[in-house]
């Protein structure tokens, strides 16, 4: 039995006895009836100079053993996305090496691999499209050149310069007849970003769906799907059905993930989530269990997740990457819970005592006499004891 008292944000404190960790299955591969990727993390060295504005340092090591983790629980990795913190800590040179090893670790064990291409290697002193095109030239021939697939990620430079959505069709156009094998487009919203706002063209969710399926529509040989981070279910759905014949949705939805993968009899969504990187044992027994038309099974391994993601994503949302690396560490798949860009300062740690209550409920704690000495250690250096 592994006691731990925890705070609350009042002053006062609980007592948390751990539950007993779950023994997960692991598949026997991918699942069959879903693709999924779980959006991996970058676990910084302890020995770098990690802070806000400097170049990443990364432990090679545990970051690539956490993708391990996933390919293990048969799940593919999307490599150097926002949760590898691109635009928050990961700079270039870092992303290119990033991905180089990763996908050599996914052709290695024979794992589905996406990684993001972007613009994000620009200055602040950008001022023409044709520097967004070519940065975008530049990620996108760099991510095919090492087998990987290709993410086209949005592009904060080209949502401040475009005047309308001519600019982003007109980028996207020349992007998708020069790729090798179809990509995956990226609609990330401003809960994620703010700085994506008005993207496709327009504020108007409606325009820009339009606009977005309109792209999709011009390129269908070359989109696999699309992935969206709009955290809205029923524009999900309804984008889904929209979507030309045999261009799949990745949903991005993070606080309705169980029941848009799940599907409703006509359409379901495939998976790209960062919540995934947190509960990938889960994930993986859900997805077997949907392959074998368990629903119960699959009800059960998703439901205690729930309360979970919607805490680690809770607002603002675009700190969750700090859930994510406290969990691995928790979870003993990193040596020490630092993160590129001094990220691990972004949540209280009231929020974060929440998070290991929910990990725990939610059978996520491999270790619990690891995740407890851990926890106690990060409230005494917080000041905080019982």
């Amino acid at each position: 039995m592994t006691v731990l008292d925890l705070p609350r944000s009042d002053g006062t404190w609980q007592r948390l006895q751990l539950r007993e960790p779950t023994s997960w299955a692991t598949p026997d591969g991918p699942p069959r009836s879903r693709i999924a990727f779980g959006a991996a993390h970058v676990v910084a060295d302890p020995l770098g100079e990690n802070v806000p504005g400097a170049p990443a340092v990364v432990d090679w090591e545990s970051t690539l053993g956490f993708r391990r983790h996933l390919f293990a629980h048969g799940l593919g990795v999307a490599e150097a996305m926002d949760t590898a913190q691109r635009g928050m800590g990961l700079d270039w040179a870092t992303t290119r090496e990033l991905v180089r090893r990763s996908a050599a670790q996914a052709r290695a064990v024979g794992a589905r691999i996406a990684s993001g291409a972007g613009t994000d290697h620009l200055g602040a002193d950008v001022s023409r499209l044709a520097q967004v095109q070519a940065a975008y030239e530049e990620q996108l021939a760099f991510v095919e050149s090492t087998g990987s697939q290709a993410i086209i990620m949005a592009s904060r430079q080209l949502a401040q310069l475009a005047t309308g959505f001519e600019d982003y069709a007109r980028i996207y156009d020349r992007l998708l007849t020069q790729c090798e094998r179809p990509v995956i487009l990226h609609w990330l919203g401003t809960a994620f970003d703010p700085a994506l706002g008005g993207y496709w063209g327009s504020d108007d969710i409606e325009v820009a769906t339009k606009n977005f399926l309109s792209v999709i529509a011009d390129h269908t040989d070359r989109v696999d799907g699309v992935k969206v981070s709009l955290l809205d279910a029923e524009h999900e759905k309804g984008l889904r059905a929209a979507l030309p014949e045999g261009v799949r949705l990745y949903t991005g939805d993070d606080f309705n993930y169980p029941e848009l993968i799940k599907g409703d009899g006509s359409h379901h969504s495939d998976a790209l989530l960062g919540i995934f990187a947190a509960i990938a044992p889960a994930a993986g027994a859900a997805l077997t269990a949907l392959d074998a038309d368990d629903e119960a099974a699959y009800d059960a391994a998703f439901a205690p997740t729930l309360p979970l993601a919607r805490h680690v994503f809770a607002a603002p949302t675009y700190y969750y990457k700090t859930g994510i690396a406290f969990l691995a560490w928790l979870s003993g798949h990193q040596p020490g819970f630092t993160m590129v860009g001094g990220l691990q300062s972004a949540r209280s740690i009231v929020h974060l005592a929440d998070t290991v209550r929910l990990a725990d409920a939610a059978g996520l704690l491999p270790d619990p006499d690891l995740a407890a000495h851990r926890m106690r250690h990060l409230l005494a250096a917080a000041g905080l004891s019982r």
